[in-house]
């Protein structure tokens, strides 16, 4: 796959607008990234025209943007609407999913109505759901203002909730019209969401390009003081590498999976946890490094690269020591990876760096996958 990639270029010169398409014959669309678009008429000029727009947005980032988004949404559309969810991965549920609908129906919101979701991966994902669900299906495009959303979850038209045994387990398949990725809200972004995000910028180098974990590991310094050009660059690097894998496999059948490296231990810490207790970002960032331990156990990779990860995740801020869960730690995580939307007939599936460079989706012998939980974390 690395081979057929555009290569890991230096950072660009300028910070103008980029776009990077992500290819689906009608359903296809465009990622802007830049600074100062979220505000800006022109970046909305070219979608749907209808009468009402709804910005989906939380408690957290509504006062920050959304006044800006709805002034540059008048001059398209004549009623800018706002719903604000609370903020948090708890509350990424039917009962809120339902508050979308809610402000839809009350507002007799037409099928022709365009909803903008402004905010990170639970807003994203819970206003495509219900984009894709309202009147069986209505326009929306991606504000995302965490890094985490601007290089993964934005693009790609996952949208879901969650369900208490097991993360995004109810959703559709659904692109946006657009995404737009301005890089100047990441300025307001809290720490602990700034490397939640880096987790899923690291992601793409062990599996696709090891050019661009060489280039991650030499700017994260930047990448942590924001640096505008480093953020730039991991942004359109991640979105190409995205975009490339999306335009294969839309809907997950087969190469897709490997965007989840990390996520199979990952999402058996949010949902063991409780959601919301650790970021989604920080529960993959310990979660590939698992995955690299069983890919090193495997025999897949060696061990220098295995411990490479592992202090690039660390230096990000990341944990790289997982959770106990259970007494039976091994025995609740395997428990909790059976429910993983990989799995078939019970047998769970892992993403594993195969070769360096690219991955594999393959299973695991359960003795050797509870090594791997006992050895990455805490110990009782």
């Amino acid at each position: 796959m690395a081979s057929s990639l555009p290569s890991s270029l230096p950072l660009a010169p300028s910070l103008a607008p980029e776009r990077v398409n992500i290819a689906l014959g009608e359903r296809s669309y465009p990622i802007v990234i830049g600074a100062g678009l979220l505000g800006d008429a022109a970046t909305y000029a070219q979608l749907p025209g209808a009468a009402t727009a709804l910005i989906v947005s939380n408690t957290t980032v509504a006062p920050l943007y959304a006044a800006q988004l709805q002034l540059a949404l008048q001059a398209r559309y004549p009623r800018v609407l706002l719903l604000q969810l609370p903020d948090g991965e708890a509350h990424k549920d039917w009962a809120h999913l339902q508050l979308i609908f809610d402000a839809l129906l009350a507002h007799g919101c037409d099928r022709k109505t365009v909803l903008f979701a402004l905010g990170g991966g639970v807003v994203g994902d819970m206003c495509g759901f219900a984009a894709a669900s309202y009147m069986r299906g209505v326009p929306f495009v991606q504000v995302p203002t965490t890094l985490l959303a601007q290089v993964d979850s934005s693009v790609g038209g996952k949208t879901a909730i969650n369900h208490p045994l097991g993360k995004n387990m109810i959703g559709a398949f659904y692109q946006p019209q657009l995404v737009v990725c301005d890089l100047d809200v990441l300025a307001t972004l809290p720490e602990r969401e700034l490397s939640a995000g880096l987790a899923e910028v690291i992601k793409y180098g062990p599996i696709a390009d090891l050019a661009f974990l060489d280039w991650i590991e030499a700017a994260l310094p930047a990448l942590l003081a924001r640096d505008p050009q480093a953020l730039s660059h991991a942004v359109k690097r991640s979105c190409e590498i995205k975009a490339h894998v999306v335009g294969q496999d839309e809907r997950e059948a087969g190469l897709r999976a490997i965007l989840n490296f990390g996520h199979t231990f990952g999402h058996a810490i949010e949902a063991g946890m409780g959601y919301g207790q650790w970021l989604h970002g920080e529960a993959v960032g310990c979660g590939m490094v698992m995955a690299a331990e069983l890919s090193q156990r495997l025999g897949l990779i060696d061990a220098a690269l295995a411990a490479r990860l592992k202090r690039l995740v660390q230096a990000a801020g990341l944990p790289v020591q997982g959770p106990r869960l259970a007494e039976d730690n091994a025995g609740r995580y395997l428990e909790l990876m059976r429910l993983d939307k990989k799995s078939e007939a019970g047998e769970i599936k892992f993403v594993l760096i195969d070769p360096p460079g690219s991955a594999a989706v393959r299973a695991a012998p359960n003795a050797l996958v509870r090594q791997v939980i006992d050895a990455c974390c805490a110990q009782a």
